[in-house]
């Protein structure tokens, strides 16, 4: 039964009883209080109408409680008129249901019914809802009723349109914020539900990795890349379709030594942290590779212990540019140097104190890696080759190139080796090239080195670079600063310029290409006029404008980063885990109880950190990573004076394990998993615990649901970990990380 209150909405109620009036176990009760409130005039009328309007009214099925008396005159009529209604429902029960539904209707047209029929023979009116007139009458209530229900609907749309419209205008940067909340938060529950969803295994702490990954780096597996056919020096490129996710944690080697305090860790470097063998730091190789010292267990990097001569080395390349010394570097314009096949990072580290900054770039290697050893000493490097594939940086990006018996064959593929050094060169750069074959006196006596040498001076010539005076075994090429010098070559002579379809600032390991690249865009600013570090590290408005940016947003992320490193280097210190465990060994050292030298910023945005450190006066170096997924800001970070590098960060980082002190980000956990995200963040954090050294540090900021969701990762992880609020921000949080020393047991 169905109680249908009229007196404050009779036509609600119309409508409640045509949407249950199709079961015929229906019972419609309408209370004759509320009809009378809405219609006494028209119950007057009822009472005096005919019997056979009562009988029509009464076969309907609803039931009206009230005085009975009201409505018949005697009880003889009564019964007979139930009756006929008796029979007339069972020969009909489908028209009964119909009077049902317009029972309550035929109260709200009683006064235009009167109008609209005539009298009958007998005086009587005749009964509008006879058969005849029942389906016309209800098919007019039924236009009617959809009718009305089409104008609520569009009255209510309209509203919320408006609404909607008017508090959008009033508050939409609110209504974004919680909309992102609401979608950060759904994304959190998913990720909880999918942990859940692939069992407990998921849930489990990771298990520690074997022995033979205690170097491994995930896309740069030689043997595996051997049987899969790569050759040709492709077998040391990184190829990332296999073996990429590595769930467990890599352990330090077996005597494994939390490394020296830099500056001494930039000279001594412990044995037992590297995979090099004895006879592979006493044999020669490279320039720099002869510049190492083997002590019980330490090796020492010392100019001293050798007859060649770093600083003697930077003094002749200064002079053969036109300097004094390397100190004047910085005033000829030079700040960022790629070293190709670095050795041990010794360039680098001679430099370093001119404050120029050296980024060592070297194939991978199974023991006695260049790349490892560098980054060991506190020094920039990374995995790279110069064999099919572009380097991961934008064109114009370093003011030198050096390469020291790099065994890179230049005079290969028609010079598309050349070609991606020029590429990598800002315009008036260095490329610096020390090798026996340069020296013409020993050449004269090959005819296949004289005919390798004429050949690469050829490609340069053909790339408009400027052979400067030569000395012994190096040889200095200078970019052209000009543009106009590619359209004054002899027609064909040398590669073309890259179209803009090829001329790209997001290389993230293309095809080498076969053209000059960097001469369309605004970045093509000569050394010598751009301003000298430290004053290159702020941009003016218009070298920001040349990125798209704006002086206010700079500066106001300037003073954001300054007070985030003041707070975040507060946090990095043991006492913030009450659970802190001791360090393996005898006794902790004396505060401070970490080293930090090797920094990666998983999501540099402007590198804002990276400045706000160098102010205020960290001894530390800061890889800039732009991940592939987000706005590339890369060109303006390497214009800054800062190094960097593209990368997606659902594939391995191009380091050796162990190899960086600090890593921090900030929003990357938004960017890469806010929406539609392509990995799981288990994957991104194992990837970061394998870069990171025991008793490193990590530091998260995000927003506060992904924060308290990547809290849970780190207990798989067994890093000690905190959740800390950032005053005045309810919106985000940090996490606060560090990884436990754990040593493998003797077997």
């Amino acid at each position: 039964m169905i109680h249908v209150c009229s007196k404050k909405a009779p036509f609600l109620g119309a409508i409640f009883i045509y949407l249950f009036s199709q079961s015929e176990h229906v019972v419609y009760y309408v209370s004759s209080v509320d009809l009378e409130w809405d219609l006494g005039e028209d119950l007057s009328q009822l009472k005096k109408m005919s019997r056979p309007l009562h009988r029509g009214s009464s076969g309907g099925g609803v039931r009206i409680l009230g005085n009975s008396n009201d409505f018949w005159d005697d009880s003889q009529m009564k019964e007979k008129t139930e009756k006929e209604d008796v029979d007339r429902s069972r020969t009909n029960g489908s028209h009964n249901t119909y009077l049902s539904i317009r029972f309550p209707f035929r109260f709200l047209f009683l006064d235009s019914l009167s109008s609209k029929h005539s009298l009958s023979d007998n005086g009587f009116v005749s009964d509008p809802f006879s058969p005849g007139t029942l389906r016309s009458r209800h098919k007019l209530s039924l236009a009617l009723l959809k009718f009305s229900l089409i104008v609520i609907v569009i009255l209510a749309l309209t509203g919320s349109f408006w609404w909607t419209i008017s508090i959008t205008s009033s508050s939409r940067g609110q209504i974004f914020r919680g909309y992102r909340r609401l979608q950060e938060q759904l994304v959190s529950e998913l990720y909880e539900i999918g942990e859940i969803s692939q069992g407990s295994s998921r849930l489990r702490e990771l298990e520690y990795c074997s022995q033979e990954s205690e170097n491994y780096v995930p896309c740069f597996n030689v043997s595996e890349n051997l049987a899969l056919g790569f050759s040709e020096g492709e077998e040391y490129s990184r190829h990332c379709g296999h073996g990429l996710n590595q769930h467990c944690l890599v352990l330090p080697p077996m005597n494994y030594k939390i490394p020296l305090r830099w500056p001494s860790g930039r000279d001594v470097i412990w044995f037992a942290n590297v995979n090099i063998t004895a006879q592979e730091v006493l044999s020669s190789g490279s320039l720099t590779k002869r510049m190492m010292m083997l002590d019980e267990d330490q090796i020492s990097f010392r100019s001293g212990y050798s007859t060649f001569d770093v600083e003697d080395y930077t003094h002749q390349i200064a002079e053969m540019i036109g300097l004094r010394n390397e100190s004047y570097f910085i005033q000829a314009g030079v700040r960022t140097i790629l070293d190709i096949e670095c050795g041990y990072g010794s360039f680098g580290a001679r430099l370093f104190p001119n404050q120029l900054l050296t980024m060592c770039l070297a194939n991978y290697e199974a023991s006695g890696s260049q790349v490892q050893l560098t980054l060991e000493r506190g020094l920039p490097a990374m995995i790279g080759s110069f064999t099919s594939k572009q380097l991961p940086y934008p064109s114009l990006s370093f003011d030198m190139i050096h390469c020291a018996r790099c065994h890179v064959e230049w005079d290969k593929k028609d010079g598309i080796f050349l070609v991606e050094v020029d590429r990598l060169l800002r315009p008036g750069g260095y490329f610096v090239w020390t090798d026996p074959l340069t020296n013409s006196q020993r050449s004269l006596r090959n005819k296949e080195n004289l005919k390798k040498w004429n050949t690469v001076r050829g490609f340069a010539e053909n790339l408009c670079w400027e052979m400067l005076p030569q000395q012994d075994e190096t040889v200095v090429w200078r970019k052209t600063s000009k543009k106009n010098c590619y359209s004054a070559r002899k027609p064909g002579s040398g590669p073309s310029l890259c179209s803009k379809g090829h001329d790209i600032e997001s290389p993230y390991y293309r095809p080498l290409e076969a053209c000059i690249a960097g001469t369309q865009g605004r970045r093509w600013i000569p050394i010598e006029d751009r301003k000298k570090w430290p004053s290159r590290a702020n941009l003016n408005s218009t070298e920001l404008a040349m990125h798209g940016l704006h002086s206010e947003a700079f500066a106001e992320d300037t003073i954001n980063w300054k007070s985030a490193v003041h707070n975040y280097w507060s946090l990095l210190s043991p006492l913030i885990f009450s659970d802190h465990p001791k360090r393996p060994g005898d006794e902790d050292p004396s505060p401070p109880y970490n080293m930090l030298r090797n920094v990666l910023d998983m999501n540099a945005h402007f590198g804002g950190f990276n400045a706000a450190l160098l102010e205020a006066g960290k001894s530390v170096w800061v890889m800039n990573v732009v991940p592939t997924r987000g706005l590339n800001n890369l060109p303006l970070i390497l214009d800054r004076g800062f190094i960097g590098v593209l990368h997606d960060w659902c594939e391995a980082f191009p380091s050796y394990p162990r190899t960086y002190d600090l890593v921090h980000a900030e929003g990357l956990l938004s960017l890469e998993f806010g929406e539609q995200p392509r990995c799981h963040m288990r994957d991104l954090f194992t990837e970061i615990d394998r870069l990171l050294r025991p008793e490193g540090w990590v530091i998260l900021r995000d927003s506060t649901a992904l924060i308290e969701f990547a809290r849970s990762q780190t207990t798989n992880l067994k890093w000690d970990a905190r959740v800390v609020e950032i005053e005045g921000n309810s919106h985000e949080k940090l996490l606060i990380c560090q990884k436990p020393f754990f040593k493998r047991q003797a077997s």
